[in-house]
């Protein structure tokens, strides 16, 4: 059977942004800012990476798979921000910084 197209977006919810600050929080109790990028230095291929830090700029332990997690859902919702290089996710504010599309300005 063939798929068919879906004419509602995968998330069709404007406020998708709150709703990942959200469920980030409740993951990783005490994150404050998470940084993502593509380049894991154990690897020699794109992967998503993310440095999880608190309020005070200490770095959380926590573990490979919940931090890829966190990466990939920040991805998702930012797919048209340049991953070429890293973003910062504020989860206080909802708001992802370090990208063109975040400044708002186009490419």
């Amino acid at each position: 059977m063939l798929a068919t197209p879906s004419v509602n977006p995968a998330c069709p919810d404007p406020e998708r942004q709150c709703r990942l600050a959200a469920q980030l929080a409740e993951m990783i109790p005490g994150a404050a800012t998470i940084r993502v990028s593509l380049t894991d230095t154990s690897r020699a291929w794109p992967h998503p990476r993310a440095a999880i830090r608190d309020e005070g700029g200490k770095t959380l332990e926590v573990s490979r798979t919940t931090a890829t997690v966190a990466a990939r859902w920040i991805l998702r919702v930012w797919p048209e921000a340049d991953w070429t290089r890293p973003h910062t996710f504020d989860i206080q504010r909802a708001a992802l910084t370090g990208s063109e599309v975040a400044a708002g300005r186009s490419r």
